[in-house]
């Protein structure tokens, strides 16, 4: 199995002092997020796309390509890239570009993307956005691949015999597609035979176990090899601690930050106490071993080979961020690598990793 830490750059008040930190110490905590993910040794750092607050993720293209200069392993994941709000061709120019940057560590998982307020940004609309997203992804999928390319699509300008630089360094990047609540994007992955990464953050298993089902038969459907289908899975909240008892008196007041947070949104919690969250939510909270056999549970359902974490404090001190996370590689990672394989591809980079000079600038 492998570990990715994702961010959203959520940009709000700390629950505990309401301070909200500067934008710029904000992008900070995460590049120093990212370079102690690959550090613990995860596999995969992502960013993700939202255009509406309380994020500040609006550019991943730019933060992953400052992450690329400051890492050399770890795998740079978009979490997700909104295809539907996008030009498929200015997407793919930047991200052709940082996959070069990075040493061709770049994957991306792509969806429809969420919110009333970047949907209106882009005068995107809630009937058109699934069209959106397939036609830029399909579009984008022949970019990757052909030199040149003749299309005639819906919702940009036609291209004829366009080319379109760079030429990416890996051949070509892997795309995810990010699934939430919709068979649309499900159908998408496994028409093209690509992997599916279910969000898995928001509701009780069923409702994504039953997508990932689904991803399964219509990825047969299309003919593909039934050992190939590729799952990743999200988590609501990650916190461990050596006792259960430990790590829910840390996580109850992040808990309780939490759920203001929805409340101020507008939006009503699934989940009304920690108790109920720890128990029905993705959310791996409690002693090493309480979470092992948690993902086993959902690896069950799913048959994910892939999981993340939140690479955010989140209301939790450093240093109890950081504990969380070295007790993760320490005593959780190497027992899920042991008990739930890997993806069926390589992991290594595309190529050699950036080099310095000798003033430590990257080439």
């Amino acid at each position: 199995m492998r570990f990715l830490a994702i961010t959203l750059i959520v940009h709000t008040p700390d629950h505990r002092t309401g301070v909200k930190k500067p934008t710029l110490d904000r992008f900070r905590e995460v590049v120093g997020n990212a370079v102690l993910a690959e550090e613990l040794g995860f596999d995969g750092f992502g960013v993700g796309e939202r255009h509406e607050r309380p994020f500040i993720s609006s550019s991943p293209p730019v933060v992953l390509s400052h992450i690329a200069a400051l890492t050399s392993r770890i795998r740079l994941f978009t979490a997700v890239t909104t295809l539907s709000l996008l030009d498929p061709v200015r997407a793919y120019e930047d991200y052709a570009t940082l996959d070069h940057l990075s040493g061709g560590r770049l994957e991306l998982i792509v969806g429809k993307g969420n919110g009333a307020a970047q949907r209106e940004l882009f005068h995107v609309t809630t009937e058109d956005q699934w069209d959106r997203n397939a036609e830029s992804y399909e579009l984008f999928r022949r970019i990757w691949r052909q030199d040149k390319v003749t299309a005639d699509p819906r919702f940009r300008p036609q291209l004829k015999d366009a080319e379109v630089w760079p030429r990416p360094l890996q051949q070509p990047i892997r795309v995810w597609h990010g699934s939430a609540t919709s068979r649309a994007s499900v159908d998408l992955a496994a028409r093209y035979g690509d992997p599916l990464f279910s969000a898995n953050v928001t509701h009780p298993i069923e409702p994504y176990a039953e997508l990932v089902r689904h991803y399964r038969q219509r990825w047969q459907h299309y003919g593909h090899d039934p050992a190939l289908a590729t799952v990743g899975a999200g988590t609501a909240g990650y916190y461990a601690a050596r006792t259960s008892q430990e790590a829910l008196a840390t996580y109850r007041p992040v808990f309780e930050g939490q759920l203001a947070l929805q409340k101020s949104l507008g939006a009503a919690p699934v989940f009304a106490t920690l108790e109920d969250f720890v128990e029905r939510s993705s959310a791996l909270i409690g002693s090493p071993q309480q979470i092992i056999d948690k993902v086993h549970r959902y690896h069950e359902e799913f048959g994910h080979t892939v999981l993340h974490l939140h690479a955010d404090a989140g209301g939790l001190t450093e240093a109890q961020h950081r504990g969380a996370l070295e007790l993760f590689q320490s005593d959780i990672a190497p027992a899920l690598r042991r008990g739930i394989p890997d993806p069926p591809w390589p992991w290594a980079p595309a190529g050699p990793a950036p080099t310095t000079t000798q003033e430590g600038g990257a080439l």
